[in-house]
C-alpha cells in the first residue's frame, strides 16, 4: 500500500539531517539557496530507457533522475515471450496493458457471439469480472467457446477487475531509477498497488453465447478486425516499440489459440502520431478498413480528441496507456474503455516517492494538456495533503510541440523561474520532448543532483 500518512514527518526529519550541509527548516530559513542541487523526478511518459535518445551527449543529466511508471510485476514468461516479438526491446512500458486490451477485446467477442462493437462493448467489463476465473488468452477462449462467462486475469490485470466505467480497480506501480550510465536500474526498481478490489463492477454482462462447433458463420460479422491507434510517430514515439511487440503478440496467441468466432482475427495498423490530426485521419481508414475496435490512442489527449469520431461510427476505442483522470467520467455512451489506471492513483504514488526526499520546495513542469495538468493537478494536490504548503509549490506547464516538424519546446524563461524559486525538486511531466526542460534547466545553471 501507498506510504503517507507519515510522509510529511519523514520529510521534516530528512531536513533537519540536512541542517548543517545546506540550509534550516523553519520558515524564512527554510528557504533554499538557487545553488542548492535539485532532485529530478519523471512519470511514465519519460521514465523509460529510450528517453536517453533525446540528450544526444547530455546523458549525464538524467543520472539520478526516478518516478513512477503503471507497471505490474512482469513475469520472465512473458517478457521472453513479448522480447520474441521484439528482440531489441529496452523497455516493456504497456506492452502489458496493450496485451491485455486485446485480449479483453478478442473474449469479450467471442462471447458475444458477434463482432458487432455494440455487443462487444456489453461483454467487456464481464470479462474481468465473475465468472469462471482463466490466466491467459490459451486458457480463456476455449472456455467462452463453451458459452461460459468467464474472469480473464491476466498480465496487468491480475488483481481486481474493471470497474462500471470500463478500467482498473486496481493497479501497480513501479519507481524507477536512472543510474550513473543514465540506464534504468532494475536492482532498484519498487512496487506499490493502489486501487480497491471492491470498486470492480457488479453489474452482470448479457448471457454469453456458445460456439456451434469450430465452423464459420459469417452472420456474426467474423472475423474480429482491430485496428492500432498506437504512438508510431510523434512524442510519445518513444513507448511504442514495447506497446507494439504487446500487440503483436496477443494477436499471435489468439489465432495460435484458434482465434475468434471459428475465423483468426485480423490486426489494421494505424498511427496516432501523437497528434489529433494524425488520429483522426487514421480513425477514418479503420472505419473504413471495417475495424470493429481500435487499441489506442497512446496519450489521453489524443483519445479525447478522436472519441466522438469512435463513438459516431458506432466502434470500440480501448486504451492501453491513457491516464487522464477526467476520462473516467467522459461521455463516452459506453463505448471506451483503458486497462492503464487513472492518475488519480500514479499522483499518490509519485508523491509518495518525491516526499521520501524530504523536498522543501517543488516545481512541478507539464505538458499543457490533459495528461499533463491533470497529473499535475493530482500530484499537488497530494503534495498539500501529506503537508507541502501552497507556496512551497512552484506549478508551470509547456505547449508540447503541435507537429514534428516544429520548433522544439523552449523553456528557457521557466527554467529561470525554477531557479529563482529554489527548489530542491522538480518534477517533470512529458513525453520525449521533456528533455527540453532537463536541458534548459542545466542551461540556466540549475544544479542537477546525480
Amino acid at each position: 500500500m501507498l506510504v503517507r500518512r507519515g510522509s510529511r514527518n519523514a520529510g521534516l526529519a530528512a531536513c533537519a539531517a540536512l541542517l548543517f550541509a545546506t540550509t534550516a527548516c523553519g520558515s524564512d530559513e527554510g528557504k533554499q539557496s538557487a545553488a542548492s542541487p535539485v532532485r529530478l523526478y519523471g512519470t511514465d511518459g519519460n521514465m523509460q530507457n529510450s528517453f536517453v535518445k533525446e540528450f544526444d551527449g547530455q546523458t549525464k543529466l538524467l543520472d539520478g533522475m526516478k518516478g513512477t511508471i503503471p507497471l505490474t510485476p512482469l513475469s520472465e514468461d512473458f517478457k521472453d515471450r513479448v522480447t520474441s516479438q521484439d528482440p531489441g526491446l529496452t523497455d516493456f512500458l504497456y506492452s502489458a496493458e496493450v496485451y491485455d486490451a486485446i485480449a479483453v477485446s478478442a473474449l469479450a467477442a467471442q462471447l458475444a457471439g458477434s463482432t458487432a462493437p455494440a455487443e462487444i462493448a456489453k461483454q467487456i467489463n464481464g470479462v474481468t469480472t465473475g465468472g469462471e476465473r482463466c490466466d491467459s488468452i490459451k486458457a480463456c477462449l476455449p472456455i467462452a467457446r463453451t458459452g461460459t462467462d468467464i474472469e480473464y486475469r491476466g498480465v496487468s490485470l491480475n488483481r481486481g477487475g474493471f470497474t462500471e466505467a470500463g478500467e482498473p480497480s486496481t493497479a501497480s506501480y513501479a519507481t524507477m531509477h536512472f543510474g550513473e550510465q543514465a540506464k534504468l536500474e532494475d536492482g532498484k526498481t519498487e512496487f506499490v498497488g493502489a486501487g480497491d478490489e471492491s470498486a470492480a463492477s457488479t453489474q452482470a454482462p448479457p448471457a454469453p453465447k456458445k460456439q456451434v462447433g469450430g465452423k464459420t458463420d459469417r452472420r456474426d460479422g467474423s472475423p474480429l478486425k482491430i485496428g492500432g491507434l498506437l504512438p508510431q510517430t510523434g512524442d510519445l514515439s518513444l513507448a511504442y516499440p514495447p506497446m507494439a511487440a504487446g500487440a503483436k503478440l496477443a494477436m499471435r496467441e489468439i489465432n495460435d489459440a484458434g482465434g475468434v468466432l471459428g475465423e483468426p482475427a485480423i490486426w489494421v495498423d494505424g498511427d496516432d502520431g501523437t497528434n489529433p490530426d494524425v488520429a483522426k485521419a487514421t480513425v477514418a481508414e479503420h472505419v473504413a478498413a471495417g475495424v470493429h475496435v481500435i487499441i489506442g490512442a497512446g496519450a489521453s489527449g489524443v483519445s479525447r480528441a478522436v472519441l466522438p469520431d469512435v463513438v459516431a461510427a458506432g466502434l470500440v476505442l480501448f486504451s492501453p496507456s491513457n491516464t487522464d483522470a477526467g476520462l473516467t467520467t467522459i461521455d463516452d455512451q459506453g463505448r471506451y474503455f483503458r486497462t492503464a489506471p487513472s492518475d488519480i492513483l500514479q499522483g499518490r504514488a509519485l508523491a509518495d516517492v518525491i516526499m521520501r526526499d524530504g523536498p522543501q520546495k517543488i516545481a512541478i513542469v507539464a505538458r499543457k494538456d490533459s495528461y499533463g495538468e491533470g497529473l499535475q493537478g493530482n500530484v499537488r494536490a497530494e503534495l498539500e495533503r501529506a503537508g507541502i504548503a501552497a507556496d512551497r509549490l512552484k506549478l508551470l506547464t509547456y505547449d508540447p510541440p503541435a507537429k514534428p516538424d516544429s520548433p522544439p519546446v523552449d523553456f528557457s524563461s521557466g527554467a529561470q523561474e525554477i531557479k529563482q524559486f529554489g527548489a530542491d525538486a522538480v518534477l517533470v511531466i512529458g513525453f520525449g520532448e521533456s528533455a527540453q526542460v532537463i536541458k534548459a534547466l542545466d542551461s540556466a545553471g540549475v544544479q542537477i543532483r546525480h
